[in-house]
């Protein structure tokens, strides 16, 4: 479970709106992986999360699709990724901010530590943009988010 909230000044330019974003996500685990026998080493997985975009009075429907490397222990407990992949929204126009349309490439980085067994706490840094495809006016928005783990 994740709660994100918007920064004002994103990546290239200062943001129209202010925004808030609640998500659940999966991580699935993918094969290309190589660990030492320390247990530590490189990883792959696919993160898939859906949730609810707030902003300028007005909600959306956000579903992403991210491929991430890590870095960290084998058995998930500490873990620094990054990613890029997509995210899908229902609406792309929120008061003077335009994302450009429904489709936002998504780009991550997050840290997790350990907290109680399969208990973590995570930071997470995300970025929304269309990367120019929709026209030169579009603004994307960058997000700060605390991250609530359970390892299965």
């Amino acid at each position: 479970m994740r709660a994100r909230v918007s920064e004002k000044t994103l990546l290239g330019e200062d943001a129209p709106e202010d925004f808030k974003e609640y998500d659940v996500s999966v991580v699935f685990h993918l094969p290309w992986n190589s660990y030492f026998a320390s247990g530590w080493g490189v990883g792959s997985r696919l993160m898939a999360s859906g949730g609810m975009l707030r902003g300028a009075g007005k909600n959306a429907l956000v579903v992403s699709l991210i491929p991430e490397l890590t870095l960290g222990s084998e058995n998930g407990r500490f873990v620094l990724d990054l990613g890029a992949g997509g995210a899908l929204f229902s609406r792309w126009r929120f008061g003077t901010q335009d994302f450009g349309g429904p489709f936002q490439f998504a780009l991550t980085s997050g840290v997790t530590f350990p907290l109680i067994r399969n208990l973590g706490l995570g930071y997470r840094f995300l970025h929304y943009s269309d990367a120019s495809v929709n026209g030169s006016d579009t603004t994307g928005a960058d997000f700060h988010m605390i991250e609530l783990s359970y390892r299965f």
